[in-house]
């Protein structure tokens, strides 16, 4: 039996299982299961891996930075980003990727018009970074949004980030607000200030569409949910294990 699975601190929000196990069912991919562990900490990993006879994990928030120091290496694309949501177990070694940033590409360059230049990106965590250097292959100027940007250097608030609101085209919410079960609560207040010229992402894909992208689509921007990235990531997390 194959054990893969994904870890994090609360997963009541996630689709994870049910994409791999229906993608197993549709496969014909017998004796292999993904399950969700949801993880107090990451401090016992290499004794989770061991006990449950993992061959593979992803990896959500809270832990996508965490769990760099408990891995023996990463890819070079991970170690770029200083991120990890893909973990391969190979020989007793546990190696990091990161499939989230390409798959956040892929799923935004075909909605991108000339306009889209500039973006904001809610959120200072694992997530975000993955955007991050996902707007840098793409040659998109970006600037990290926070809630208390005098701990993260380079970071602005959210009231600055309003007033940049009409020349950053791109919004793109790398937080958990607005996940299940919260899904009342919106990263972005200043709604009146979008229009037909922004597009928004958001990476949350429960709720589907989340506020922030209803209220986006309402006021006429592009508003791309999560569900693609989800499937997408997922997709490339089952290439790097599969190769095994």
């Amino acid at each position: 039996m194959k054990r893969y699975g994904l870890i994090g601190k609360k997963l009541s929000h996630s689709w994870s299982q049910r994409w791999f196990e229906a993608m197993f069912e549709r496969e014909g991919i017998l004796d292999t299961e993904y399950k969700a562990y949801e993880l107090p900490t990451t401090n016992n990993l290499r004794r989770w891996v061991s006990d449950y006879h993992i061959d593979g994990f992803n990896v959500t928030i809270p832990y996508k930075e965490a769990v760099i120091p408990h891995l023996d290496r990463l890819d070079d694309e991970a170690t770029a980003i200083g991120a990890v949501n893909c973990v391969e177990v190979h020989n007793g070694l546990l190696i990091g990727h990161n499939t989230d940033s390409p798959a956040f590409l892929t799923t935004l360059e075909s909605k991108l018009s000339s306009r889209h230049k500039a973006a904001l990106v809610l959120g200072t965590g694992g997530a975000s970074k993955a955007v991050g250097y996902a707007l840098q292959r793409a040659g998109i100027e970006y600037q990290l949004v926070s809630r208390t940007p005098s701990v993260h250097p380079g970071a602005i608030g959210y009231g600055q980030a309003g007033l940049l609101a009409k020349s950053y085209q791109i919004i793109i919410n790398a937080t958990p607000i607005g996940m299940y079960p919260n899904v009342d609560d919106t990263p972005w207040p200043y709604v009146h200030l979008l229009d037909e010229n922004h597009l928004c992402y958001d990476l949350i894909y429960n709720p589907s569409p989340t506020r922030f992208l209803r209220e986006a689509a309402a006021r006429g921007a592009i508003a791309i949910g999560g569900l693609a990235m989800l499937e997408r990531q997922a997709e490339l997390s089952w290439t790097i294990w599969a190769k095994r």
